[in-house]
């Protein structure tokens, strides 16, 4: 499954940007600019937690933001802001991001243990 989206503006919901957002199975893209452009990439197994932010004005035309937390160098945060099918878009990355984590055997592990330091002078 693929998105494409708009960067929109509050004003109606309306997509008079230039900013653009591809999101792939494997990859979120996002280009940027008209005279200079930029593009940058994420792949999708980087993506660690995704939040979902929506105003009072975003609700009232429909769009929403999300943040991405990533353990990209360049970006950690990406922020695709004012699209719609947000609330969409934030389970499709979540979903995804988990897929390719374990397609690539990257899923990370936290060690929770019982917080005493004392321990750590063993190793």
């Amino acid at each position: 499954m693929e998105y494409h989206e708009r960067k929109r503006w509050l004003f109606f919901g309306l997509p008079f940007t230039f900013t653009k957002y591809h999101l792939r199975d494997d990859m979120i893209t996002i280009n940027k600019g008209l005279f200079k452009t930029t593009e940058d990439d994420c792949y999708m197994y980087k993506v660690q937690d995704v939040k979902l932010t929506r105003t009072l004005a975003e609700k009232m035309v429909g769009v929403g933001t999300i943040t991405c937390f990533t353990g990209d160098s360049t970006d950690p945060q990406l922020v695709l802001k004012h699209i719609k099918k947000s609330k969409e878009i934030k389970e499709y990355i979540l979903r995804a991001s988990e897929e390719a984590r374990l397609k690539r055997r990257t899923v990370n592990m936290l060690d929770i243990g019982s917080g005493d330091m004392s321990d750590m002078d063993n190793y």
